[in-house]
């Protein structure tokens, strides 16, 4: 045979053997091929196209010229040490008559070094912050500035410029910066927040733990969040990572709007736990334009007491619904008290506008400006009413016209309720002279010393009359009475169950 013929025929075989194998392979079945050792199912789930999530890279490129770091400086006084304190703690010299002259002189020299004081700028603070206009005012935090003697911004390229401060508010935390420096600067704008909705991308630019500029994405996680930050609290809730340094940096829609301040995290740790909360852009916006004008900001003034309208102060007040802010006390000489808001008023809105809730009334009312004149809708002896209030200027030193949340306890009549009255020296309501421990009374905070001055809006004089009262009350089908307490020179409401008497 041929070597022609050899090779043909090794060829041939091979051939055979290939066919052979792709034959074998077809009758396992035609549902699977193989791939190394791993079968790969034919009717798999298969994703051709993978899924394409939002870029925030042009949002980012076009706000971080805005985003600043914040450095802020304290002026702090500090004692010269030319002298080293081992000189005064030279053995033997507390041994010395006080009247010799070694001990004398290092006696002297001692309260002549304390007398020498220097000032030094020390770092106290740093955190985030924006520019909102193009000649250069930015917004941060007010705790962020708090204290600060001298304040330095650092723009994203690098260059630190020096900033004075135009103004603060301690009440929403919110400050304002003021950067001259000869140059337009890349800034941006608030978004409208009533827009936000829960699920909304969002992306926080800041400086957290001083690394620089930092971003993080996240969504709204809720509105109007309460966190006993401050009379006016009213947070969007996101869980974009936020940490310490990020205080005072904005929180940007995915058109590169500013929809709130980041001022808060909830973390039992210290770090970031995906729970942070920014100040709402239409808060900030009003709040930094009046710090812009005027340096402060300026609130409307209804000047009363109030607390919540809780479930049994709603029944004994005949409401539908615990919802309101109920006048605990008009403050004397306020704009309320001129109006002739009295005591035990609910408050159910505001030219027009439902209020749902006490926090609700304080941040309405703060949000309009002194000597406007507003219609409030009051309930009082089971009936609505109007009343025209003309705000005033809210006291400097008044942090907020609301009581805490004692005031949301009860109380009722007599021995039922496990208490004891007699007539006031003064002829104005009932003494409280004994609380019955475990009592009605006694679980919802009446305390022996309290002056029981009115039962539903009705003055008492006598044990008589709180019968009368609740008696009434229960006719009318309510399953509470409310009461009106006097306790050191300040009035709440209390509400406590017919059902008890």
């Amino acid at each position: 045979m041929s070597a022609n013929s050899s090779v043909s025929s090794r060829f041939r075989k091979r051939l055979l053997a290939a066919v052979a194998t792709a034959a074998v392979a077809g009758a396992v079945g035609l549902g699977a091929v193989t791939s190394g050792t791993q079968p790969v199912r034919a009717d798999a789930v298969r994703v051709d196209q993978t899924a394409q999530m939002p870029s925030f890279a042009d949002v980012v490129e076009k706000v971080s010229p805005a985003v600043v770091s914040v450095r802020v400086k304290s002026d702090v006084e500090t004692t010269s040490s030319d002298v080293p304190g081992m000189f005064f703690d030279m053995p033997g010299l507390d041994q010395l008559p006080d009247d010799h002259p070694l001990k004398r002189f290092f006696r002297e020299f001692r309260q002549d070094r304390h007398r020498r004081h220097r000032h030094e700028l020390r770092p106290v603070a740093q955190g985030s912050g924006f520019f909102i206009s193009q000649d250069g005012y930015l917004v941060t935090n007010n705790h962020v500035v708090d204290g600060g003697s001298a304040f330095t911004v650092i723009l994203d390229d690098g260059t630190e410029l020096d900033a004075k401060l135009i103004g603060t508010d301690p009440r929403t935390d919110l400050a304002v910066l003021k950067v001259d420096a000869g140059r337009k600067f890349t800034y941006v704008d608030f978004a409208d927040d009533s827009k936000v909705r829960v699920g909304d991308w969002v992306v926080a630019v800041g400086n957290p733990f001083g690394l620089g500029g930092t971003v993080t994405a996240g969504i709204v996680s809720a509105r109007g969040r309460e966190i006993g930050a401050g009379p006016y609290d009213d947070f969007i809730q996101i869980d974009a990572a936020v940490n310490r340094g990020n205080s005072g940096g904005p929180a940007f829609n995915l058109s590169g709007q500013v929809i709130g301040v980041n001022t808060a995290i909830f973390s039992p740790s210290g770090g970031n736990v995906g729970i942070a909360f920014a100040i709402p852009s239409s808060i900030a916006k009003t709040v930094v334009n009046d710090l812009i004008e005027d340096g402060e900001v300026n609130r409307g003034w209804l000047g009363v007491y109030i607390q919540p309208v809780t479930e049994t102060i709603a029944e004994s007040l005949g409401l539908e619904e615990n919802k309101g802010a109920l006048v605990a006390e008009p403050q004397e000489g306020s704009p309320a008290k001129k109006a002739g808001v009295k005591a035990g008023d609910g408050v159910r809105a505001v030219d027009g506008k439902k209020v749902d809730s006490q926090r609700e009334l304080d941040r309405m009312i703060a949000a309009m400006d002194p000597g406007t004149k507003v219609d409030l809708t009051l309930w009082r002896n089971g009936k609505s009413q109007q009343v025209e209030v003309e705000l005033g200027e809210m006291p400097k030193d008044q942090e907020v016209a609301s009581l805490d949340d004692r005031s949301s306890q009860s109380g009722n009549a007599l021995s039922d309720f496990g208490m004891t009255v007699a007539p006031a020296d003064d002829g104005k309501g009932l003494v409280v002279t004994d609380v019955e421990p475990g009592s009605s009374a006694d679980e919802h905070g009446i305390r022996a010393g309290d002056v029981i001055l009115s039962v539903n809006s009705r003055d008492v004089s006598s044990p008589d009359d709180i019968s009368k009262a609740v008696e009434d009350a229960a006719k009318d089908g309510r399953k509470a009475v409310l009461f009106q307490i006097s306790r050191d020179e300040t009035n709440r409401f209390v509400a406590l169950p017919v059902a008890k008497s």
